[in-house]
């Protein structure tokens, strides 16, 4: 059985409302992260915590991974985030999602503080992930430092919304730039994905607001799947089930991809560099493919 985690969805959930973290809970997604940045209003904040760390405790996160986004470095909150909830609720976080990420620097300072916290609360040190979010310019310009910056990360966000206003683009609407004569995020995501990959990371698309819009959802979903990012967030319960669908392979590509594992080891074991499956030839490149298709698929249920 493949050892993959799936992150074909990340459900976003704002950590001031208990309801939507034990719906969450329940939910098909594969990552549920609790918001105390862009989806709690300034105020609300220090309070978020307390609701944060009890849903964290008490309800039932197996089969996910749970994580929880901090405030940014530049703000008055991010440290009592890490202090507060790692201290009382840390044995249950699987990542910490850090938004607004500019360089590698802004990584060591949320992991040096981390260590800290996970030494003095007696957690494992190192067991919690980091996954920076990548909203301007600043931060796309470092992604692949970013990436290698840390041995806890465990993957590279893209943050649509926030890069917009970064880079002063027309329009309201995250992630939606209908007339635009193409793929708008086409190079945002592959910078992204290929400073993920070259480090052996997931790469995740950032949400699409318009809920109403399953087409469109449909559509970003497939883009970013097709640039080889691993997921996409999910803003609303009916998106997950669209993102876990477009996200894993599906059987008839999936019994391929099997097929030429299998047929490729054995011609490896007669000493052929090649071999032709289903009409196709297949070296060492379609392979790796194959075996990541492979991966995928069984940790979906698939195979």
């Amino acid at each position: 059985m493949s050892d993959v985690t799936l992150r074909r969805t990340q459900l976003a959930t704002p950590a001031s409302d208990e309801n939507f973290m034990e719906s969450a809970s329940n939910s098909e997604a594969d990552e549920v992260f609790l918001d105390l940045e862009d989806s709690v209003a300034p105020n609300a904040k220090p309070d978020a915590r307390e609701p944060l760390i009890n849903a964290a405790q008490s309800h039932d996160w197996s089969g996910k991974v749970l994580s929880f986004r901090m405030n940014g470095i530049d703000t008055e909150w991010w440290y009592d985030d890490v202090i507060d909830v790692v201290s009382a609720a840390g044995e249950h976080i699987d990542d910490i999602i850090i938004p607004k990420v500019k360089g590698a620097s802004d990584i060591h300072t949320v992991e040096n503080l981390l260590t800290q916290v996970e030494e003095n609360a007696g957690l494992e040190v190192g067991a919690i992930g980091l996954e920076p979010q990548i909203e301007d310019g600043e931060g796309m310009h470092r992604v692949h430092e970013i990436a290698h910056a840390s041995d806890r990360l465990s993957s590279i966000i893209f943050g649509p919304g926030d890069y917009s206003a970064a880079m002063g683009t027309p329009g309201l609407d995250i992630g939606q730039f209908p007339d635009y004569p193409g793929h708008y995020w086409h190079h945002a995501l592959s910078e992204c994905n290929a400073a993920a990959k070259s480090a052996g990371l997931p790469c995740l698309d950032g949400p699409y607001a318009d809920i109403e819009d399953e087409q469109g959802f449909r559509d970003s979903c497939n883009n970013a799947n097709m640039i080889g990012c691993d997921g996409k967030w999910a803003i609303h319960p009916s998106q997950i089930e669209i993102a876990n669908e477009i996200f894993a392979p599906d059987p008839e590509t999936a019994e391929r991809a099997q097929r030429i594992v299998e047929e490729y080891a054995q011609a490896m074991e007669e000493g052929k560099g090649a071999v032709k499956v289903d009409g196709q030839m297949v070296d060492e490149a379609t392979n790796k493919m194959a075996q990541d298709i492979v991966d995928k698929a069984e940790a979906a249920d698939i195979l």
